[in-house]
């Protein structure tokens, strides 16, 4: 429990930092942070401390409230793979639906016909132990596309779909700056 608060604490230090330095436009075209496009899989680097990271944004979205679709405002809806050499952080996966998920409630990841489960910290989630992100790691990059289903604090369920089209080359990409 400890080391997941740990990570939940770090991942977001890191995502507030990550927003904050790109002011909510992660995947803006004139970044001067961003070192790689991969098709649908951006790479951004940070020096002081150093940091590397992957990041999408979804290509499909769906809200819906008792089985029907609704019109809702949500900020960034991003999914991250950081690396940050001398932490541990080597691929840590977190995603920020854009609202602050409903409190003991769980992001459900599927990725093919793998299913994974991350905890929430307030508008955050990341995979509940490091052998869980290695398996979501290696589904990422054998799949195609990823679709992530939370709750929010309102009710409203969300369904985002990422593509994972280019994901293992902005990996490579990432982590070779990060060594």
């Amino acid at each position: 429990m400890m080391q997941g608060l740990k990570r939940a604490l770090a991942g977001a230090a890191m995502g507030a930092t990550v927003l904050a330095m790109t002011a909510g436009a992660a995947l803006a075209q004139e970044s001067t942070n961003r070192v790689a496009t991969a098709t649908d899989w951006s790479v951004f680097t940070e020096e002081n401390p150093k940091e590397c990271w992957g990041v999408s944004k979804p290509k499909e979205t769906l809200n819906t409230r008792d089985g029907r679709p609704v019109s809702v405002r949500r900020g960034d809806i991003l999914l991250f793979v950081t690396f940050r050499p001398g932490t541990g952080a080597a691929g840590e996966i977190s995603f920020t639906g854009g609202y602050p998920f409903a409190t003991g409630s769980t992001v459900d990841l599927k990725i093919g016909d793998d299913s994974f489960k991350l905890f929430v910290d307030g508008e955050w989630a990341w995979p509940q132990s490091r052998d869980d992100e290695a398996r979501m790691l290696a589904a990422m990059k054998r799949g195609s596309s990823a679709v992530l289903t939370a709750r929010s604090a309102r009710g409203t369920q969300t369904q985002d779909t990422f593509s994972l089209l280019g994901f293992t080359a902005a990996m490579t990409e990432a982590e070779n700056r990060c060594k």
